[in-house]
């Protein structure tokens, strides 16, 4: 089960909070409760490749997982990474569905429900949700952030800006859906495209005007923000991530190249591209000559730029410059990949409209994401992180960042996720015995693989063995850490982050590296009393 309500429970509950206006529903609800939605009304005849049965039929609402149909319903087969839909038609049927939307129908076609074949799945999913929904994307300016690190962060300071204290501004993200009335826990970071859409609308009706979500690659290949109008989109930047599922870095930066070009359906009215970055550049050379193209960075080039940078343990200061102004910025953020975060969120949040110094000086009561370089603090003479770090590049900024300003040793704990990418296991390990005095690689989420094979994987990175420990318990390793470290010592605990479970094969178990680090130092300090 997904952590918030279904499209049809989605419309009754804004159909009861929502303010009626002459004593009328109005938007998607009132299709559910005034004018019942036709199978007509959603798809036009480009959509379709062939039907059987007839158009002229009401549905109930729009579903892409068979055993959650309601009688009514309209039944999306999508082909899968792991099972394709197609499979699961007669289940639909059997409970109710009035369509099916498949791309072959089925040797026997049932009379009673109308089968819909069209080429395209996804592109015909999101364009169908994006009608149901009475395209909610038009009445919200949407920023949509994208890149392999600094999504999160640069999405929370975006919402933070444009808010003002005051503002509903909706969000969709790693950790959080911000609905602009209630908050409820992610799934995934890009949902499909049937849920965007649904949850653009609830935003919509909660009174924002504006919203900002993460956008994965994953999202952008399976067309889940296909159609999206996006007022700005954010390149932060791209290193090696996911390559398990896009098989190289150029595939990987194609598809992410994707949602500034128009190949997601809509090109961003601006796109605002980091500088610094190699592929940054790369993406600016392939947007030559559009309109609409805003650059930030440390890059005197750069139309939004930091200069005199001064980094601390517990704040970041830099001026800011922009074409036509400058101002003074203190962020609580630490790291000069923040910084670049911090720019990015300044650049998008003028492209949106506002003042660069009033974006600057909402900084100071800025509020890092939970597992984004998250400091423990329970009285212990060290410092202990906690960040998502996972990847080698990441690894390397964050324990780059540590190393100076932390005048004693630098510690880690870390972990390469099972089921993913092999190829960036043993990269991960040499970005830590680069920089780290001493490692403890751990388990992450291993879920159906070994973790002796991981481990495997990753000791053919190891430089100096005497600098690592291996210990697949990660609760265990943690524990080691804490006992290792000394007054001035810093440790990085990396890879989960906000995460709140871990995967095995057959199960999932709750486990918070924040919680399990505050458990542990109490424990530590009552033995020693």
């Amino acid at each position: 089960m997904i952590g918030y309500l279904t499209p049809d429970a989605e419309l009754v509950q804004a159909f009861r909070s929502q303010r009626h206006r002459r004593g009328r529903p109005a938007g998607p609800v009132a299709r559910i409760f005034k004018t019942a939605v036709k199978l007509s009304d959603l798809f036009t005849e480009d959509d379709i490749a062939a039907i059987r049965g007839t158009l002229d039929r009401p549905i109930s609402g729009i579903v892409l997982d068979s055993r959650r149909v309601a009688p009514g319903n309209l039944f999306f087969a999508l082909p899968g990474l792991r099972s394709d839909g197609a499979r699961f038609i007669d289940e639909a049927i059997e409970r109710g569905a009035h369509a099916v939307v498949c791309s072959a129908f089925p040797l026997v076609v049932n009379p009673r429900t109308t089968f819909i074949r069209v080429d395209n799945p996804r592109d015909v999913l999101a364009e169908v949700s994006r009608r149901y929904f009475n395209s909610p994307d038009e009445k919200l300016k949407v920023v949509g952030v994208t890149g392999t690190n600094g999504k999160t962060t640069v999405a929370h300071l975006v919402r933070h800006i444009l808010s003002g204290g005051s503002e509903r501004v909706g969000m969709l993200g790693t950790i959080q859906y911000d609905l602009g009335g209630r908050m409820v826990p992610s799934y995934r970071t890009t949902p499909e495209s049937l849920d965007v859409y649904g949850l653009l609308s609830q935003m919509r009706t909660a009174g924002c005007k504006e919203a900002v979500m993460e956008v994965s690659s994953h999202g952008i290949d399976q067309k889940r923000v296909q159609g999206i109008k996006f007022a700005v989109a954010v390149f932060t930047n791209l290193t090696r991530d996911h390559l398990d599922y896009h098989g190289s870095i150029e595939s990987y930066f194609e598809t992410k190249s994707r949602l500034f070009t128009g190949a997601t359906g809509c090109t961003p009215h601006t796109s605002v591209i980091n500088m610094d970055d190699t592929y940054g550049r790369r993406l600016l050379s392939i947007l030559r000559g559009r309109a609409g193209v805003v650059t930030f960075g440390e890059s005197p080039e750069a139309e939004v730029r930091a200069i005199g940078i001064r980094l601390g343990f517990k704040s970041t200061s830099f001026r800011l410059v922009w074409p036509g102004g400058s101002a003074d910025v203190d962020s609580p953020l630490i790291g000069l990949y923040n910084v670049s975060n911090t720019l990015a969120a300044i650049a998008a949040c003028r492209a949106m409209g506002r003042d660069p110094a009033e974006c600057a000086a909402a900084l100071s009561t800025f509020k890092a994401p939970a597992g984004r370089m998250e400091r423990i603090e329970e009285g212990q003479p060290f410092n202990v992180l906690v960040d998502y770090a996972h990847t080698d590049d990441a690894l390397r900024n964050a324990l780059g960042m540590l190393r100076s300003i932390t005048p004693g040793r630098l510690l880690v704990v870390f972990g390469c996720g099972g089921n993913r990418d092999r190829s960036k296991r043993p990269l991960m390990t040499g970005a830590v015995q680069e920089t780290a005095d001493f490692a403890w690689a751990t388990s992450d989420n291993p879920r159906s693989e070994s973790p002796d094979r991981i481990f495997m994987d990753m000791k053919a990175g190891v430089i100096t063995p005497g600098r690592i420990a291996f210990i697949e318990d990660r609760r265990r390793a943690i524990s080691l850490a804490l006992d290792a470290a000394r007054p001035g010592d810093s440790l990085l605990i990396a890879g989960k982050g906000h995460e709140t479970f871990q995967e095995f094969a057959d199960t999932v178990i709750p486990f918070d590296d924040r919680q399990v680090v505050r458990e542990l130092i109490e424990v530590k300090q009552l033995s020693q009393t």
